[in-house]
């Protein structure tokens, strides 16, 4: 669960529902994607309109709301995680009994993620021996039940029942779903997919890229709580793949010069750069507006890109710079040598013969740092790569 993205924010009908708004937010900060489910009776305190502002996304609280899309079961196929928050003894009953009469209590039986409750009520209510039986029988059943603090409620009562604050929510949390945010108050820029440099208005050279592994390095870095910008050239993801990249900044761009302008803007702003794009090594010397008749094509006149990873390194402060060398063997000494020339921290090299890598969602290769680790990666997922990558980047952060 270390890359739960998805989360569900599941709202009961207590006066602590204004406090989720806050909650929602956080998480937001944290790169968590959050859909609110409120009860119908939370409506009185907080509405599906502020919901819909905060999170950006469609809040539905009867299963009889935007049935084409069988809600409940679309919403549990896309969870990783689920929050409740404020759980209040209604609440918290229902889902006990196994009840089934809105869309949230719906959900829960439909989903199979790690759930954090967090209860509100008054200590009375909290006390009740109905209620401490319901949380004992949600325990029991796998799911994680804070305890609410102690503290003063609506009036003048005090005592436990008092609604924790985010801070502990969250950790609370990120602790049940094992996350991972080890990279928070960091930038990274990641750079990804294959630069083209047209020939004329239907031809272009350009290296092979799908852009896979930049994004799961995007992705990977947001999961763990960085600031994340993504330089994307002519990518092939998917939609489900282009989907993990929410509350990623992407910026897309065609050739290598277009690219080397937004590095230079971004790099001073950042902490790790990861070079995981195909730049095309030369360009066109010149452009024809018209398309170039098949006859004509003898010959066509190159000039040199800049190499810019070299050129982007000399800026460099105290960022970390992570470099990719795409390969037709595995040379170690090739590639000591250009992790020395580029001016990188690590550098991943990996064997693209015969048409290895570009494209596929799995990779090989060997990781190198300038503190002299060397590590084989077996064939494994690059959203496996992603991590390790910034584990290493980390380490030499500090």
């Amino acid at each position: 669960m270390a890359r739960a993205r998805e989360v569900i924010l599941g709202v009961g009908g207590g006066i602590a529902a204004y406090k989720s708004c806050d909650l929602l937010r956080r998480l937001q900060d944290r790169g968590y994607l959050v859909t609110v489910v409120p009860t119908p009776s939370s409506l009185n305190f907080v509405g599906a309109a502020t919901w819909e502002a905060l999170s950006g996304r469609p809040v539905t609280t009867q299963v009889w709301e935007r049935v084409d899309e069988v809600r409940h079961i679309s919403l549990a196929k896309d969870a990783d995680c689920a929050i409740i928050a404020p759980a209040t003894a209604d609440l918290i009953a229902r889902i006990a009994a196994g009840r089934a009469d809105d869309l949230l209590t719906n959900l829960i039986l439909a989903i199979d993620v790690p759930i954090l409750v967090v209860p509100a009520m008054h200590p009375q209510m909290w006390l009740d021996p109905a209620t401490v039986a319901n949380v004992a029988t949600l325990r029991s059943r796998g799911f994680k039940v804070m305890e609410p603090e102690v503290g003063r409620l609506t009036g003048d009562d005090i005592g436990p029942g008092r609604f924790p604050e985010t801070a502990a929510i969250i950790e609370k949390f990120e602790e049940a779903i094992g996350a991972k945010k080890d990279y928070l108050g960091r930038k990274v820029l990641v750079t990804a997919g294959g630069t083209r440099e047209s020939i004329d208005p239907v031809r272009y050279i350009g290296n092979r890229s799908s852009g896979r592994q930049g994004a799961a390095v995007a992705s990977a870095a947001l999961n763990r709580g960085a600031e994340v910008t993504l330089i994307m050239a002519n990518s092939q993801l998917t939609e489900e793949e282009s989907r993990t990249l929410q509350g990623v900044r992407v910026i897309p761009v065609e050739t290598a010069i277009e690219m080397h302008q937004f590095l230079e803007e971004e790099f001073p702003k950042t902490d790790v750069l990861v070079m995981s794009a195909a730049v095309a090594d030369a360009r066109p010397s010149q452009y024809s507006e018209g398309k170039i008749k098949k006859g004509d094509l003898q010959q066509i006149e190159l000039s040199e890109n800049p190499d810019l990873l070299k050129s982007i390194a000399r800026l460099r402060d105290k960022q970390i710079v992570v470099a990719f060398a795409a390969e037709t063997s595995l040379d170690i000494e090739i590639a000591k040598a250009k992790l020395v020339a580029k001016g990188a921290n690590i550098l991943y090299l990996n064997d693209v013969s015969e048409g290895a890598i570009f494209g596929a969602t799995e990779t090989q290769g060997i990781v190198l740092t300038s503190n002299g680790a060397q590590i084989e990666v077996p064939t494994s997922s690059k959203d496996s790569l992603a991590e390790l990558l910034l584990d290493q980047a980390l380490i030499q952060l500090g």
